[in-house]
């Protein structure tokens, strides 16, 4: 049995038959026509059904004619017995009459039930083709349906662009007659597209964008706060400038404080005390070599110094008048080189054949291994100059020279180390460093003419003395011959600075390092104090000093550490405990003394305080 054909099928055909191209629009005597022509399809194809159930013109008076019928219940047309039962039917005789149209009926069924044989096994497979069409049918009725609103769409689409052309009609100029609609149109529906995008871009911009300023605005703001961050890092740094400044002159202004109560109490001392100042001009002629000998003396001294000068002209006379000294004994008081009973003699040599005495020592001391202690080696000296018999004479003489002329630098000195009041390795390292400012001085003069600016000078000084302040530097261009006034490229002759008189009296250059020397000494000790934070009786320990002086001097190097706290606690450096091993109840000494023991030996700064300690 053939499937039938679905009845959308002709309908969608009919749909797009009726579909203009070229893009116009469908009137409406188009519309009633298709109309016409689906109504006419529809009544010929029911007069076809009917007309498939009525043989001939006539129709059947069935079932009026039910009496002598016999009507088959509960029997499955398809069995065996009910084919049985309707053979027997056919072989009925004609006298009982059925109406026409049900013999007619019952006659195409039993046609198409002979055809389909139900009870072979195809009748599972037709079975399957009646759900086949099914679906098939349902599909096709889903597709009608979408067939028939993109119909209706497409219908509303060319209705809009029939207004949408009469509207461009009425609206457009005589001179644009002539342009195609469909372009007009399509031109209208892009741009009309193209604004619904553009706002749509808009609002995205505005929704996006609406607080971002112009990258104009931006860089100038930009550039306007990279300069005021320059401002602020420069007006930033010239404040700790200030605020270093500021705390400079307060410590200044302390220190100027207690400068001040200190002056002012020496002046209310000096005010009680103080006699009128002496004529000094009354001792030209008292003094050897008269007024001549006494300017040379009292050139650039002050009253005290005066005195000891004085003094010394006084004392040089009644020692020369000496004979002989009395023995001073043996007691342990007594220096080694002075233990004799009796008398001594004066050998009254002049104060130049002194001064020559003791640099001779100085030389050769400088060149032995040192040994021994320093009296032992200058008694050794002198039975080596004068022999055994005449070295006690020769001490006594020149102990009692150096006793006299304080004034004198190399007596001085030398008797300071005598006596155990200062190290000898304070004169070793003062004669170093002034030979190594010669030597380099020597090497900035590149014409060696003895001559050097200066400017080089101050390079120099600079270079050897790195932690010096700058007023201390000017202090040594000053007593170098430099002024204020004077230009960086004046020479000077640097060979002067280091030569001395007669009397072994040093120039003002070196008289001055020696100075700055002592001072920068004093104020070293001076600090150590403070960090100890403890007064002059109290007593102090061994591992307290070592941490107080890493602390105002971190580049102090083991040795040189080792070599100050030998010092002050008087300990050998191969017995002084080691950093950490230092016990509680260790070695102490009272503060002062320890202070003492320092300002005796060759005590100064390695470094800033700034600095890391070295290792």
């Amino acid at each position: 049995m053939a499937s039938p054909k679905p009845r959308c099928s002709s309908f969608a055909t009919t749909s797009r038959t009726h579909m203009r191209p070229s893009g116009g629009t469908i009137d409406d005597s188009f519309l009633t026509e298709t109309k016409n022509t689906q109504n006419r399809k529809l009544s010929q194809k029911r007069k076809t059904l009917s007309c498939q159930f009525s043989i001939g013109d006539q129709l059947s008076p069935w079932p009026t004619y039910t009496s002598d019928q016999t009507i088959l219940h509960n029997r499955k047309p398809c069995s065996y017995d009910y084919r049985k039962r309707a053979g027997s039917w056919l072989k009925q005789p004609l006298g009982i009459t059925k109406p026409r149209y049900l013999e007619q009926l019952e006659n195409y069924l039993r046609k198409e039930l002979l055809l389909l044989d139900l009870s072979t096994d195809s009748t599972q497979e037709l079975r399957l083709q009646v759900s086949k069409l099914r679906k098939n049918l349902a599909e096709e009725y889903l597709r009608y349906l979408s067939e028939r609103d993109a119909r209706k769409i497409l219908i509303a689409d060319l209705n809009e662009l029939r207004y949408q052309r009469e509207d461009m009609s009425l609206a457009q100029s005589p001179g644009i007659w002539g342009e195609d609609p469909v372009k007009l149109t399509l031109a209208l529906k892009m741009a009309r597209q193209d604004l619904t995008r553009t706002q749509m871009e808009l609002n995205t911009m505005k929704a996006n964008f609406g607080d971002v300023v112009p990258r104009r605005d931006f860089e100038m703001q930009e550039k306007t706060n990279k300069e005021l961050q320059e401002q602020l890092d420069s007006l930033r740094g010239d404040y700790e400038e200030v605020c270093k400044e500021h705390e400079i002159l307060l410590q200044l202004h302390m220190t100027t404080l207690k400068e001040r109560d200190q002056f002012h109490s020496e002046l209310q001392e000096i005010q009680r005390t103080s006699t009128p100042r002496p004529d000094w001009s009354k001792c030209e002629d008292v003094v050897a070599g008269g007024p001549d000998r006494w300017q040379m003396l009292a050139e650039g001294k002050n009253s005290d110094q005066l005195v000891d000068v004085l003094l010394e002209e006084i004392g040089e006379g009644l020692l020369r008048e000496k004979d002989f000294f009395p023995g001073l004994g043996y007691g342990e008081a007594i220096p080694p080189f002075l233990r004799f009973d009796g008398l001594v003699e004066n050998k009254k040599p002049t104060k130049k054949d002194v001064i020559n005495l003791l640099k001779d020592a100085w030389k050769q001391r400088l060149v032995e291994e040192q040994k021994e202690k320093f009296p032992d080696f200058f008694f050794s000296f002198l039975e080596h100059r004068f022999g055994p018999g005449e070295a006690m004479a020769w001490a006594y003489t020149i102990f009692e020279n150096i006793k006299l002329f304080r004034s004198n630098e190399v007596m001085s000195q030398f008797y300071a180390v005598l006596m155990g009041k200062r190290s000898e390795s304070v004169y070793i390292k003062q004669k170093e460093t002034v030979a190594q400012l010669l030597k380099e001085m020597t090497n900035a003069d590149s014409q060696n003419e003895g001559l050097i600016t200066m400017e080089n000078l101050s390079t120099v000084l600079k270079s050897t003395f790195p932690f010096k302040k700058e007023e201390k530097i000017l202090e040594l261009m000053e007593a170098g011959g430099w002024h204020p006034n004077s230009s960086n490229a004046d020479l000077i002759n640097y060979r002067s600075l280091f030569i001395e008189d007669e009397e072994g009296q040093s120039m003002p250059f070196v008289q001055k390092l020696w100075e700055q020397y002592v001072d920068e000494k004093d104020e070293y000790l001076q600090e150590l104090k403070q960090e100890l934070g403890l007064e002059l009786h109290d007593e102090v320990t061994l591992p307290k000093v070592r941490e107080a002086l890493m602390n105002i001097d971190p580049s102090l190097d083991k040795q040189t550490l080792n070599g100050y706290l030998s010092g002050a606690f008087q300990v050998p450096r191969t017995e002084l405990p080691e950093k950490g091993e230092e016990k509680e109840d260790g070695i102490v000494v009272q503060l002062k003394i320890a202070l003492e023991r320092l300002q005796m030996t060759d005590i100064r700064r390695m470094g800033s305080r700034e600095q890391e300690p070295a290792s």
